[in-house]
Protein backbone atom coordinates (compact mmCIF):
# COMPACT_ATOMS: atom_id res chain seq x y z
CA UNK A 1 0.00 0.00 0.00
CA UNK A 2 1.30 3.88 -0.42
CA UNK A 3 2.05 6.15 1.83
CA UNK A 4 -1.05 7.68 1.94
CA UNK A 5 -3.55 4.26 2.07
CA UNK A 6 -1.60 3.71 4.87
CA UNK A 7 -2.38 7.26 6.92
CA UNK A 8 -5.37 7.71 5.99
CA UNK A 9 -6.46 4.61 7.71
CA UNK A 10 -4.43 5.17 10.75
CA UNK A 11 -6.02 8.53 10.41
CA UNK A 12 -9.47 7.79 10.06
CA UNK A 13 -9.21 5.61 13.32
CA UNK A 14 -9.34 8.53 15.40
CA UNK A 15 -11.72 11.09 13.26
CA UNK A 16 -14.26 12.80 15.36
CA UNK A 17 -16.67 11.22 13.31
CA UNK A 18 -16.79 11.35 9.51
CA UNK A 19 -13.92 10.10 7.29
CA UNK A 20 -13.95 10.82 3.77
CA UNK A 21 -11.65 9.25 0.79
CA UNK A 22 -12.27 11.27 -2.38
CA UNK A 23 -10.30 11.65 -5.42
CA UNK A 24 -9.11 10.15 -8.85
CA UNK A 25 -10.67 6.84 -10.29
CA UNK A 26 -8.89 3.62 -9.13
CA UNK A 27 -6.33 6.23 -6.84
CA UNK A 28 -6.65 3.30 -3.97
CA UNK A 29 -8.82 5.36 -2.11
CA UNK A 30 -11.64 2.13 -2.25
CA UNK A 31 -9.45 -0.32 -0.83
CA UNK A 32 -7.64 1.76 1.86
CA UNK A 33 -11.18 2.51 3.03
CA UNK A 34 -12.61 -0.54 3.43
CA UNK A 35 -9.53 -2.02 5.27
CA UNK A 36 -10.46 0.79 7.55
CA UNK A 37 -14.14 -0.24 7.67
CA UNK A 38 -13.19 -3.61 8.07
CA UNK A 39 -10.95 -2.54 11.34
CA UNK A 40 -13.87 -0.31 12.74
CA UNK A 41 -16.26 -3.10 12.47
CA UNK A 42 -13.84 -4.46 15.15
CA UNK A 43 -13.99 -1.39 17.26
CA UNK A 44 -17.45 -0.48 17.14
CA UNK A 45 -19.95 -0.07 19.69
CA UNK A 46 -22.20 -3.61 20.70
CA UNK A 47 -24.98 -1.08 20.70
CA UNK A 48 -26.35 0.30 16.80
CA UNK A 49 -26.12 -1.32 13.61
CA UNK A 50 -23.49 -0.85 11.32
CA UNK A 51 -24.74 -0.41 7.34
CA UNK A 52 -23.38 0.06 4.61
CA UNK A 53 -24.80 2.72 1.79
CA UNK A 54 -24.78 3.32 -1.99
CA UNK A 55 -27.04 4.19 -4.91
CA UNK A 56 -28.28 0.55 -5.00
CA UNK A 57 -28.44 -2.87 -3.55
CA UNK A 58 -26.78 -3.93 -6.79
CA UNK A 59 -23.94 -1.17 -6.36
CA UNK A 60 -23.30 -1.91 -2.86
CA UNK A 61 -22.35 -5.55 -3.78
CA UNK A 62 -20.54 -4.97 -6.77
CA UNK A 63 -18.51 -1.98 -4.93
CA UNK A 64 -18.25 -3.31 -1.61
CA UNK A 65 -18.72 -6.65 -1.05
CA UNK A 66 -17.51 -8.36 -3.87
CA UNK A 67 -14.13 -6.31 -3.13
CA UNK A 68 -14.43 -7.72 0.51
CA UNK A 69 -14.73 -11.47 -0.43
CA UNK A 70 -11.87 -11.29 -2.44
CA UNK A 71 -9.14 -13.51 -0.70
CA UNK A 72 -6.45 -11.74 -3.38
CA UNK A 73 -7.28 -8.27 -1.74
CA UNK A 74 -8.02 -9.34 2.48
CA UNK A 75 -6.92 -12.83 2.36
CA UNK A 76 -8.38 -14.91 5.21
CA UNK A 77 -10.35 -11.79 6.50
CA UNK A 78 -12.41 -12.60 3.14
CA UNK A 79 -13.45 -15.48 4.58
CA UNK A 80 -15.42 -14.02 7.24
CA UNK A 81 -17.87 -11.95 5.01
CA UNK A 82 -21.26 -13.94 3.59
CA UNK A 83 -23.36 -12.40 1.98
CA UNK A 84 -26.47 -14.25 -0.02
CA UNK A 85 -26.63 -12.38 -3.66
CA UNK A 86 -30.35 -10.08 -3.07
CA UNK A 87 -30.04 -9.90 0.52
CA UNK A 88 -30.49 -6.77 2.76
CA UNK A 89 -28.13 -8.31 5.12
CA UNK A 90 -24.34 -9.43 5.01
CA UNK A 91 -22.49 -10.97 8.04
CA UNK A 92 -18.88 -9.22 8.47
CA UNK A 93 -16.21 -10.98 11.01
CA UNK A 94 -19.51 -11.71 13.10
CA UNK A 95 -21.38 -8.83 12.91
CA UNK A 96 -24.92 -8.50 11.07
CA UNK A 97 -24.54 -5.23 8.67
CA UNK A 98 -27.62 -3.63 6.48
CA UNK A 99 -27.05 -2.84 3.06
CA UNK A 100 -29.30 0.45 2.53
CA UNK A 101 -30.14 1.67 -1.17
CA UNK A 102 -30.44 5.20 -1.18
CA UNK A 103 -31.19 6.17 -4.57
CA UNK A 104 -33.56 8.98 -3.96
CA UNK A 105 -34.84 10.91 -0.99
CA UNK A 106 -37.06 8.54 -0.13
CA UNK A 107 -34.93 6.39 1.39
CA UNK A 108 -34.20 8.26 4.38
CA UNK A 109 -37.08 6.39 5.63
CA UNK A 110 -35.39 3.05 5.87
CA UNK A 111 -33.03 4.08 8.24
CA UNK A 112 -35.32 6.87 10.12
CA UNK A 113 -35.97 5.69 13.97
CA UNK A 114 -32.37 3.17 13.47
CA UNK A 115 -29.30 4.05 15.78
CA UNK A 116 -26.13 3.28 14.20
CA UNK A 117 -23.30 2.29 15.49
CA UNK A 118 -20.71 2.54 12.48
CA UNK A 119 -22.31 3.03 8.52
CA UNK A 120 -19.70 3.30 5.14
CA UNK A 121 -21.19 4.80 2.43
CA UNK A 122 -20.36 4.34 -1.62
CA UNK A 123 -20.29 7.23 -3.73
CA UNK A 124 -21.67 9.56 -1.71
CA UNK A 125 -21.81 12.19 -4.09
CA UNK A 126 -25.00 10.17 -5.69
CA UNK A 127 -26.69 9.98 -1.95
CA UNK A 128 -29.55 12.24 -1.83
CA UNK A 129 -28.42 15.00 0.95
CA UNK A 130 -31.67 14.59 3.10
CA UNK A 131 -30.28 10.20 3.77
CA UNK A 132 -26.79 12.23 4.34
CA UNK A 133 -28.12 14.27 7.07
CA UNK A 134 -30.56 11.74 8.28
CA UNK A 135 -28.04 8.80 8.53
CA UNK A 136 -25.42 11.93 10.43
CA UNK A 137 -28.49 12.13 13.03
CA UNK A 138 -28.80 8.39 13.42
CA UNK A 139 -25.01 7.76 14.76
CA UNK A 140 -25.95 8.93 18.00
CA UNK A 141 -24.12 6.21 20.28
CA UNK A 142 -20.94 7.24 21.88
CA UNK A 143 -18.09 6.31 19.25
CA UNK A 144 -20.18 6.11 16.77
CA UNK A 145 -18.67 6.43 12.65
CA UNK A 146 -19.05 7.29 9.12
CA UNK A 147 -16.57 6.14 6.84
CA UNK A 148 -17.50 7.16 3.10
CA UNK A 149 -15.52 7.37 -0.42
CA UNK A 150 -16.59 9.38 -3.52
CA UNK A 151 -15.21 11.06 -6.84
CA UNK A 152 -15.33 14.39 -7.07
CA UNK A 153 -18.41 16.13 -8.83
CA UNK A 154 -19.34 20.07 -9.25
CA UNK A 155 -18.07 22.77 -6.96
CA UNK A 156 -21.33 23.25 -5.63
CA UNK A 157 -22.16 19.75 -4.81
CA UNK A 158 -23.27 20.51 -1.24
CA UNK A 159 -20.58 17.62 0.11
CA UNK A 160 -18.17 19.87 -0.85
CA UNK A 161 -19.81 23.44 0.06
CA UNK A 162 -21.21 22.38 3.49
CA UNK A 163 -19.13 19.28 4.54
CA UNK A 164 -15.57 19.19 2.58
CA UNK A 165 -14.79 23.39 3.16
CA UNK A 166 -16.14 23.03 6.97
CA UNK A 167 -14.34 19.70 7.90
CA UNK A 168 -13.08 21.36 11.47
CA UNK A 169 -16.68 21.98 12.20
CA UNK A 170 -18.37 19.32 10.89
CA UNK A 171 -15.87 16.96 12.29
CA UNK A 172 -15.02 15.52 8.85
CA UNK A 173 -11.09 14.53 7.80
CA UNK A 174 -10.73 14.22 4.14
CA UNK A 175 -8.43 12.24 2.44
CA UNK A 176 -7.78 13.26 -1.37
CA UNK A 177 -5.88 10.65 -3.64
CA UNK A 178 -4.50 10.75 -7.17
CA UNK A 179 -3.79 8.05 -9.52
CA UNK A 180 -0.15 8.12 -8.25
CA UNK A 181 -1.36 6.98 -4.77
CA UNK A 182 -1.87 3.75 -5.77
CA UNK A 183 1.60 1.71 -6.71
CA UNK A 184 -0.33 -1.57 -7.88
CA UNK A 185 -1.18 0.00 -10.97
CA UNK A 186 0.26 -0.79 -14.37
CA UNK A 187 2.18 1.91 -16.52
CA UNK A 188 0.12 1.09 -19.30
CA UNK A 189 -2.84 0.79 -17.58
CA UNK A 190 -2.59 4.57 -16.51
CA UNK A 191 -1.80 5.89 -19.70
CA UNK A 192 -5.05 3.85 -20.78
CA UNK A 193 -7.07 6.38 -18.46
CA UNK A 194 -5.64 9.18 -19.36
CA UNK A 195 -6.53 8.14 -22.79
CA UNK A 196 -10.23 7.13 -21.96
CA UNK A 197 -11.37 10.27 -19.91
CA UNK A 198 -11.56 13.93 -21.09
CA UNK A 199 -13.22 17.31 -20.41
CA UNK A 200 -15.23 17.09 -17.16
CA UNK A 201 -14.20 13.77 -16.59
CA UNK A 202 -10.77 14.03 -17.22
CA UNK A 203 -10.99 17.35 -14.21
CA UNK A 204 -12.72 14.75 -12.27
CA UNK A 205 -11.40 11.10 -12.81
CA UNK A 206 -7.84 11.58 -13.48
CA UNK A 207 -7.14 15.20 -11.65
CA UNK A 208 -9.59 14.35 -8.71
CA UNK A 209 -10.71 18.02 -9.10
CA UNK A 210 -14.06 19.19 -7.89
CA UNK A 211 -15.19 21.00 -11.19
CA UNK A 212 -18.25 22.61 -13.08
CA UNK A 213 -19.80 20.53 -16.11
CA UNK A 214 -18.89 23.74 -18.76
CA UNK A 215 -18.81 23.55 -22.57
CA UNK A 216 -18.81 20.62 -24.74
CA UNK A 217 -20.01 16.98 -23.31
CA UNK A 218 -18.19 14.95 -26.29
CA UNK A 219 -15.17 17.44 -26.69
CA UNK A 220 -13.36 14.30 -28.14
CA UNK A 221 -15.43 14.19 -31.06
CA UNK A 222 -13.86 14.93 -34.29
CA UNK A 223 -15.99 13.87 -37.82
CA UNK A 224 -12.27 13.00 -39.24
CA UNK A 225 -11.58 10.19 -36.24
CA UNK A 226 -15.03 8.75 -36.04
CA UNK A 227 -17.36 9.14 -39.13
CA UNK A 228 -16.66 6.25 -41.28
CA UNK A 229 -17.92 5.42 -44.48
CA UNK A 230 -17.83 2.03 -44.65
CA UNK A 231 -18.55 -0.83 -42.12
CA UNK A 232 -17.08 -3.90 -41.49
CA UNK A 233 -18.86 -6.96 -40.82
CA UNK A 234 -20.66 -7.31 -37.62
CA UNK A 235 -20.86 -9.90 -34.77
CA UNK A 236 -23.04 -8.74 -33.03
CA UNK A 237 -26.41 -6.55 -33.98
CA UNK A 238 -26.77 -5.68 -30.23
CA UNK A 239 -29.52 -3.16 -30.02
CA UNK A 240 -32.02 -0.70 -31.37
CA UNK A 241 -32.27 2.55 -29.21
CA UNK A 242 -35.01 4.43 -29.51
CA UNK A 243 -35.75 8.02 -28.41
CA UNK A 244 -39.95 8.71 -28.73
CA UNK A 245 -41.38 11.73 -29.88
CA UNK A 246 -44.27 12.86 -31.28
CA UNK A 247 -44.04 16.79 -31.42
CA UNK A 248 -40.36 16.22 -31.15
CA UNK A 249 -38.37 13.94 -33.21
CA UNK A 250 -38.27 10.17 -33.19
CA UNK A 251 -35.20 8.41 -33.54
CA UNK A 252 -34.18 4.81 -33.76
CA UNK A 253 -30.04 4.28 -34.18
CA UNK A 254 -28.94 0.73 -34.85
CA UNK A 255 -25.74 -0.43 -32.37
CA UNK A 256 -23.43 -3.44 -33.72
CA UNK A 257 -20.34 -5.24 -32.57
CA UNK A 258 -18.19 -5.32 -35.55
CA UNK A 259 -15.45 -8.04 -36.56
CA UNK A 260 -12.94 -5.40 -35.68
CA UNK A 261 -13.57 -5.21 -31.52
CA UNK A 262 -15.03 -2.02 -32.30
CA UNK A 263 -18.79 -0.27 -31.50
CA UNK A 264 -20.67 1.01 -34.50
CA UNK A 265 -24.16 3.33 -34.86
CA UNK A 266 -24.50 1.70 -38.17
CA UNK A 267 -27.74 3.08 -39.21
CA UNK A 268 -30.44 5.43 -38.40
CA UNK A 269 -33.79 6.27 -38.74
CA UNK A 270 -35.87 10.22 -37.46
CA UNK A 271 -39.12 10.99 -38.28
CA UNK A 272 -39.59 14.92 -37.44
CA UNK A 273 -43.55 15.94 -37.35
CA UNK A 274 -42.95 19.36 -37.61
CA UNK A 275 -40.93 19.11 -40.42
CA UNK A 276 -43.07 16.55 -42.14
CA UNK A 277 -46.13 18.50 -41.19
CA UNK A 278 -47.83 15.12 -39.75
CA UNK A 279 -47.63 12.95 -36.44
CA UNK A 280 -47.48 9.45 -36.76
CA UNK A 281 -49.54 7.20 -34.31
CA UNK A 282 -47.54 4.36 -32.42
CA UNK A 283 -48.56 1.74 -34.93
CA UNK A 284 -46.90 3.70 -37.54
CA UNK A 285 -44.10 4.10 -35.65
CA UNK A 286 -43.45 0.66 -35.36
CA UNK A 287 -44.57 -0.01 -38.91
CA UNK A 288 -41.98 2.15 -40.13
CA UNK A 289 -39.27 1.40 -38.10
CA UNK A 290 -39.51 -2.57 -38.41
CA UNK A 291 -40.24 -1.43 -42.64
CA UNK A 292 -36.73 0.24 -42.72
CA UNK A 293 -35.18 -2.45 -40.62
CA UNK A 294 -36.02 -4.94 -43.30
CA UNK A 295 -33.84 -2.29 -46.02
CA UNK A 296 -30.61 -1.82 -44.27
CA UNK A 297 -27.97 -3.39 -45.26
CA UNK A 298 -25.69 -6.07 -43.69
CA UNK A 299 -22.27 -5.12 -43.94
CA UNK A 300 -19.85 -7.89 -45.82
CA UNK A 301 -22.55 -9.58 -47.47
CA UNK A 302 -23.56 -8.13 -50.61
CA UNK A 303 -27.11 -8.12 -51.46
CA UNK A 304 -28.20 -9.07 -47.77
CA UNK A 305 -30.57 -7.11 -45.86
CA UNK A 306 -32.92 -6.99 -43.24
CA UNK A 307 -30.42 -6.60 -39.35
CA UNK A 308 -32.16 -8.20 -36.43
CA UNK A 309 -31.08 -6.60 -33.37
CA UNK A 310 -30.55 -8.50 -30.32
CA UNK A 311 -32.83 -5.89 -28.27
CA UNK A 312 -34.99 -2.76 -28.68
CA UNK A 313 -34.23 -0.45 -26.19
CA UNK A 314 -36.87 2.49 -25.83
CA UNK A 315 -36.95 5.18 -24.11
CA UNK A 316 -38.42 4.64 -20.72
CA UNK A 317 -41.59 7.18 -20.85
CA UNK A 318 -42.79 5.81 -24.23
CA UNK A 319 -45.36 3.04 -22.74
CA UNK A 320 -47.74 3.17 -25.23
CA UNK A 321 -44.88 2.70 -27.44
CA UNK A 322 -43.92 -0.60 -25.92
CA UNK A 323 -47.56 -1.64 -25.59
CA UNK A 324 -47.84 -1.34 -29.60
CA UNK A 325 -44.14 -3.45 -30.10
CA UNK A 326 -45.66 -6.38 -27.56
CA UNK A 327 -48.82 -6.28 -29.88
CA UNK A 328 -46.33 -6.47 -33.04
CA UNK A 329 -44.41 -9.32 -31.66
CA UNK A 330 -41.06 -7.16 -30.58
CA UNK A 331 -39.73 -7.63 -26.79
CA UNK A 332 -38.74 -4.25 -26.38
CA UNK A 333 -36.52 -3.61 -23.50
CA UNK A 334 -36.60 -0.22 -20.87
CA UNK A 335 -33.86 1.67 -21.69
CA UNK A 336 -30.97 2.55 -18.82
CA UNK A 337 -31.70 6.34 -18.46
CA UNK A 338 -28.95 7.00 -15.82
CA UNK A 339 -28.07 9.99 -17.94
CA UNK A 340 -24.71 11.08 -16.73
CA UNK A 341 -23.28 7.26 -16.20
CA UNK A 342 -24.64 6.38 -19.99
CA UNK A 343 -22.87 9.72 -21.04
CA UNK A 344 -19.54 8.99 -19.61
CA UNK A 345 -19.27 5.63 -21.07
CA UNK A 346 -20.22 7.34 -24.37
CA UNK A 347 -17.68 9.53 -24.01
CA UNK A 348 -15.01 6.95 -22.92
CA UNK A 349 -15.83 4.80 -25.64
CA UNK A 350 -15.46 7.62 -28.43
CA UNK A 351 -12.10 8.99 -26.62
CA UNK A 352 -10.79 5.61 -26.79
CA UNK A 353 -11.72 5.31 -30.44
CA UNK A 354 -14.03 2.08 -29.64
CA UNK A 355 -17.20 3.98 -31.29
CA UNK A 356 -17.36 4.74 -34.84
CA UNK A 357 -20.42 6.34 -36.55
CA UNK A 358 -21.48 5.09 -40.23
CA UNK A 359 -21.60 8.32 -42.01
CA UNK A 360 -25.84 7.82 -42.70
CA UNK A 361 -26.65 8.43 -38.81
CA UNK A 362 -26.82 12.25 -40.17
CA UNK A 363 -29.26 13.01 -36.95
CA UNK A 364 -26.61 12.08 -34.76
CA UNK A 365 -23.87 13.58 -36.11
CA UNK A 366 -25.71 16.98 -36.75
CA UNK A 367 -26.41 17.30 -32.98
CA UNK A 368 -23.21 15.48 -31.40
CA UNK A 369 -20.50 18.34 -31.49
CA UNK A 370 -23.15 21.03 -30.66
CA UNK A 371 -24.24 18.57 -27.58
CA UNK A 372 -23.36 21.21 -24.30
CA UNK A 373 -23.30 21.13 -20.54
CA UNK A 374 -26.35 23.30 -19.03
CA UNK A 375 -24.42 26.33 -17.49
CA UNK A 376 -27.23 27.49 -14.69
CA UNK A 377 -27.70 23.72 -13.45
CA UNK A 378 -23.87 23.58 -13.23
CA UNK A 379 -24.04 26.58 -10.97
CA UNK A 380 -26.58 25.06 -8.40
CA UNK A 381 -24.37 21.50 -8.34
CA UNK A 382 -26.35 19.46 -11.01
CA UNK A 383 -24.43 18.02 -14.18
CA UNK A 384 -26.68 18.16 -17.01
CA UNK A 385 -26.98 18.69 -20.45
CA UNK A 386 -29.02 21.11 -22.54
CA UNK A 387 -31.82 19.60 -23.33
CA UNK A 388 -32.09 20.61 -26.74
CA UNK A 389 -31.37 18.61 -30.45
CA UNK A 390 -30.41 15.76 -28.74
CA UNK A 391 -33.41 13.07 -30.13
CA UNK A 392 -30.86 11.04 -31.92
CA UNK A 393 -28.40 11.13 -28.71
CA UNK A 394 -30.33 9.63 -26.60
CA UNK A 395 -31.49 6.79 -28.83
CA UNK A 396 -27.78 6.20 -29.20
CA UNK A 397 -27.09 6.30 -25.00
CA UNK A 398 -29.89 3.72 -24.25
CA UNK A 399 -28.47 1.37 -26.96
CA UNK A 400 -24.67 1.53 -25.59
CA UNK A 401 -25.34 1.87 -21.91
CA UNK A 402 -28.03 -0.19 -21.59
CA UNK A 403 -26.45 -2.96 -23.41
CA UNK A 404 -22.47 -2.67 -21.95
CA UNK A 405 -22.85 -6.36 -20.39
CA UNK A 406 -23.44 -7.72 -23.59
CA UNK A 407 -20.17 -5.84 -25.65
CA UNK A 408 -17.83 -4.83 -22.81
CA UNK A 409 -16.09 -8.21 -22.74
CA UNK A 410 -15.92 -8.43 -26.25
CA UNK A 411 -14.37 -4.98 -27.01
CA UNK A 412 -11.00 -5.18 -29.18
CA UNK A 413 -7.73 -4.44 -26.58
CA UNK A 414 -8.59 -0.80 -25.43
CA UNK A 415 -4.75 -0.10 -24.96
CA UNK A 416 -5.05 -0.58 -28.95
CA UNK A 417 -7.77 1.52 -29.52
CA UNK A 418 -6.62 4.23 -26.97
CA UNK A 419 -3.37 4.44 -29.68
Amino acid sequence: MSPAQIRSIVDSLSTPQIALWCGAVSSGKTIASLLAFLIAITQAPDRGLIVIVGRTLQTIERNILDPLQSVELFGVVALQVHHTTGSTTAVILGRTVHLVGASDARAESRIRGATIALAYCDEATLVPQSFWMMLLSRLRVPGAKLLATTNPDSRSHWLRKEFILRAGEVGLRHFHFTIDDNPSLDPTYVELLNAQYTGLWYRRFILGEWSLAAGAVFDMWDEQRHVVDDLPGMTRWLALGVDYGTTNPFAALLLGLGSDGCLYLASEWRWDSKAESRQLTDMEYSQRVRAWLQTVPIPGAPGVVGPVPEWWVVDPSAASFRVQLHRDGISARLGDNEVIPGLRVFASLLASGQLKVHRSCAGLIDEVAGYSWDTAKAERGEDAPVKVDDHSLDAARYAIYTTRSLWLRQLRDPKLAAA
